[in-house]
């Protein structure tokens, strides 16, 4: 199951101040820290996602999958606020960091 992970407005302004392979590898390092609570193989793949900034939308696959998608990809957003809030220029909130949509 592929699921693309769609920058919020305020999310695409986060993720601005990163380069692709700094976002591969913080949603990598992440989503393998939750996969110990969830019961899910997920992976991020470097050939296809070679433009984040500009796309906006990080792909991720999903094989077997025994846990709630949605509860898992609410939390990933949460965790990931972390990181990007770092390196905000702007004050304030960071509310939803990216939406999902699950192409299956």
């Amino acid at each position: 199951m592929r699921v693309d992970l769609k920058f919020t407005t305020r999310g695409q302004i986060a993720i601005d101040n990163f380069d692709n392979s700094e976002l591969i590898e913080i949603f990598t390092r992440y989503i393998n820290t939750l996969t110990k609570h969830y019961a899910v193989d997920v992976s991020v793949p470097v050939d296809m996602n070679q433009n984040i900034r500009t796309e906006g939308i990080v792909k991720v696959f999903l094989e077997n999958v025994n846990c709630d998608v949605n509860t898992f990809f609410k939390e990933l957003g949460r965790d990931i606020k972390v990181p990007l809030k770092k390196r905000l220029n702007e004050a304030g909130k960071l509310d939803n960091v990216f939406k999902i949509d699950v192409i299956k």
